[in-house]
């Protein structure tokens, strides 16, 4: 582990950790767990992180409103039932179900869970038997699980009665899980798009993880291509008045599951947004370390801030009458404790925990048991973002390097890899990838009458009067210098007549919208050059 101040005050040179974990683990316990239970901080925000949380796999949480297809997604996703799946237009999921993978299948109830020092779920506990009783783990045998977990949460419900009846409060369990998974998927239905009070509550409280929400609107195939747009338009709305961002949240659009299309006329859209949400999913393992540092760093700011709020609400009371009134008043008056910390400590307003909550977190704690500040624990901590997090960040680097293919395998994710279905495929530079002639060869004459107006010599024409022609394209430079690069196949400086017709066929491909290759695929190259 680290060693940091020695008795003489010189500082030792800091050993290093064997892997990212490792470091996360060791760097919490003995730089930012001192200074989080100094201020009590778990009382106000997050629970004590435990070794689990570090060593954990990725994990995903699926949030909505009821029959929105959360659970009909992960069967999507895997190919395969998990133990306690009841799918329907009802609401039917009642429970939290984290979906993990085990050697045999079956149910873990939620109290078992909370014992186990190998799963992430111990500080659950704090919620009581009312969350408890509705919380399992779902194990099973899925080359999708040996990489991801996914935990699948009850259809959100509209109306009070209903909100009130869960026992627990729902909010509170979803914003513990948003702070420790890697993306939450926020699932629409394209019929269903009024945002309840309960789901708009939810979304809140998960303001300060933008940066892993994803959204989705679901079953999009039950609706025409101008309703689809409408919808579209007015999700983006609804979204806007809840999520209080400049920057608008990704939104794919689809039909999750393993049935036909109802309205196929948007085929295409759906089977690119698929791909982009499968691809983001697969890179969470390649981003599971870079997420938890920074998951780490956030958390550190916020202990900060904590201690400085703390600090300044124990130096405001007074030492032996009136502490009541004095507690009362200084709740009242958080915000302008607030502004004063942020103008001496030059710390951003967005690092503040929200003032509501702390008020009514507050009004419930004994201001006497508050502690002044331990500048050697703050100083430590400031260490640690100054340096420490700089190394954990060389090691992130080369432990991503040293396992490059780590991406999410199986399941939905093998079925468009390769082969006629991968996306794209027979499209754009593709196109003729199945034929024996080549696919250039059927415009060929067209280009030919061209290339004789061009004055060759020696069969072959300048890259000069090549340009003059390229450029009608009114494709950019930089385009044009790609396709001459991947047209002149012998390298010789002047294009043929079958290189000259793979440039205009390369310009065609670009201008109906598709992506040029990074190489030129075998199917593309000039019947003449393949012995080459």
């Amino acid at each position: 582990m680290f060693s940091w101040a020695s008795r003489d005050g010189r500082r030792k040179e800091p050993e290093l950790f064997s892997t990212v974990s490792d470091g996360l683990k060791r760097l919490y316990r003995t730089r930012l767990l001192p200074l989080e239970e100094a201020h009590r901080f778990h009382d106000f925000h997050s629970p004590a992180l435990e070794d689990a949380d570090f060593d954990n796999k990725p994990m995903v949480l699926l949030v909505g409103q009821y029959s929105t297809g959360k659970t009909t997604f992960i069967r999507h996703l895997m190919e395969q039932d998990f133990p306690g799946m009841r799918i329907g237009p009802e609401p039917t999921t009642d429970s939290f179900i984290a979906v993990m993978h085990g050697e045999q299948e079956g149910l873990v109830p939620g109290n078992a869970l909370v014992v186990d020092p190998k799963k992430p779920f111990r500080k659950l506990n704090a919620f009581g038997n009312a969350f408890l009783n509705r919380f399992v783990c779902a194990q099973m045998p899925n080359p999708v699980l040996e990489s991801i977990s996914i935990i699948d949460t009850p259809g959100i419900l509209s109306g009070e009665k209903q909100r009130i009846s869960r026992g627990y409060d729902f909010a509170a369990v979803l914003e513990w899980f948003a702070e420790r998974v890697d993306r939450i998927i926020l699932l629409f239905d394209a019929h269903k798009l009024d945002i309840s009070d309960e789901f708009s509550e939810v979304i809140r409280a998960l303001k300060n993880h933008e940066d892993k929400m994803r959204v989705v609107l679901n079953k999009s195939d039950q609706i025409g291509t101008q309703q689809l747009m409408r919808v579209y338009g007015a999700l983006m709305w609804s979204l806007g008045k809840i999520v209080n961002t400049p920057e608008v949240i990704r939104v794919y659009i689809g039909s999750f599951w393993a049935q036909p299309l109802l309205v196929p006329d948007n085929r295409k859209l759906f089977e690119a947004e698929e791909q982009d949400l499968f691809r983001d999913i697969q890179s969470l393992p390649r981003n599971a370390a870079l997420r938890k540092l920074n998951d780490l760093i956030k958390r550190a700011r916020l202990a900060k801030v904590h201690a400085y709020i703390i600090s300044a609400l124990k130096k405001e009371m007074p030492s032996m009458f009136g502490k009541e009134n004095k507690k009362k008043e200084l709740i009242a008056n958080l915000g302008e404790i607030y502004s004063k910390i942020e103008k001496e400590q030059q710390i951003s307003p967005g690092d503040f925990p929200k003032l509501s909550k702390m008020q009514e977190i507050l009004a419930g704690q004994d201001f006497t048991k508050f502690q002044m500040i331990k500048p050697k624990l703050l100083e430590a901590v400031e260490d640690m973002l100054a340096n420490d997090i700089a190394r954990l960040m060389t090691l992130v680097q080369q432990e991503e390097a040293a396992a490059p293919s780590q991406a999410v395998q199986g399941g939905a994710f093998e079925g468009t890899m390769n082969g006629p279905f991968g996306h794209g495929y027979g499209e754009g530079a593709g196109e003729g990838i199945d034929e024996l002639e080549w696919i250039v060869a059927r415009d060929k004459p067209t280009y030919d009458e061209i290339f004789y107006t061009l004055s060759p010599v020696d069969g072959k024409v300048t890259g000069a009067m090549a340009k003059k022609e390229m450029v009608k394209s009114k494709l950019p430079n930089t385009v044009l210098g790609k396709i001459w690069k991947l047209a002149d196949v012998d390298k010789d400086g002047f294009l043929d007549d079958e290189e000259f017709a793979l440039a205009n066929h390369l310009i065609k491909v670009k201008l109906e919208g598709h992506e040029l290759p990074a190489e030129l695929p075998d199917h593309l190259v000039p019947p003449s050059k393949r012995a080459q």
